[in-house]
C-alpha cells in the first residue's frame, strides 16, 4: 500500500511541460490533482527561480509575455515555499552524505527535494533520476 501524501511540492519539470502544452496554471494544478488527489500542493521558491530562468531565455517577445505570464499566474495561484534554514540544513547533510558516496545531485534538484522534506511532503516530478536519488524523498511521476 502506498503511503498517504501529506502534500507535494512541484518540480519545474512539470510546470514547464504545462506551459509548453499552453495550459494555464490553473489547469497544470487540476491535471495534477487528477493523479495524486486534493493535496496540498506548493512551490519551492527555487523552482519559480527555474521557471523564471525561461523568461529570460525566450527567444522572442511573445514567448517571454507568454512566460511571464504564466509565472505571474502560477505565483498568484499556488503557495510558494522559502528556502530556510532547515531547508539549507538538510541541503548540506543529504548533499554532503551523498558526496561521500561519490554521488553529485544537481543543487536546485536538491534544494527543492530538500523543502519537501522539510514539510513532509513529496515531490511531483519528470525527473526521476535526479530525484530517486534523494534518500527519504517520496517521488511522484506525473
Amino acid at each position: 500500500m502506498a503511503p498517504t501524501l501529506l502534500g507535494l511540492v512541484l518540480d519545474s519539470s512539470v510546470l514547464i511541460a504545462a506551459e509548453r502544452r499552453n495550459l494555464r496554471p490553473d489547469q497544470a494544478i487540476e491535471s495534477v490533482q487528477k493523479v495524486v488527489g486534493e493535496i496540498a500542493i506548493v512551490l519551492s521558491a527555487v523552482t519559480v527561480a527555474e521557471i523564471g530562468h525561461g523568461i529570460y531565455r525566450a527567444n522572442t517577445p511573445e514567448l517571454r509575455d507568454r512566460r511571464r505570464a504564466f509565472l505571474d499566474e502560477l505565483k498568484a495561484t499556488v503557495p510558494i515555499h522559502p528556502v530556510t534554514e532547515a531547508t539549507a540544513e538538510i541541503v548540506a547533510r543529504i548533499g554532503g552524505e551523498q558526496a561521500a558516496r561519490g554521488i553529485t545531485l544537481p543543487l536546485a534538484d536538491l534544494l527543492i527535494g530538500a523543502c519537501a522534506l522539510e514539510l513532509g511532503y513529496a515531490v511531483g516530478t519528470n525527473n526521476l533520476r535526479d530525484f530517486g536519488r534523494i534518500p527519504g524523498l517520496h517521488v511522484t511521476q506525473l
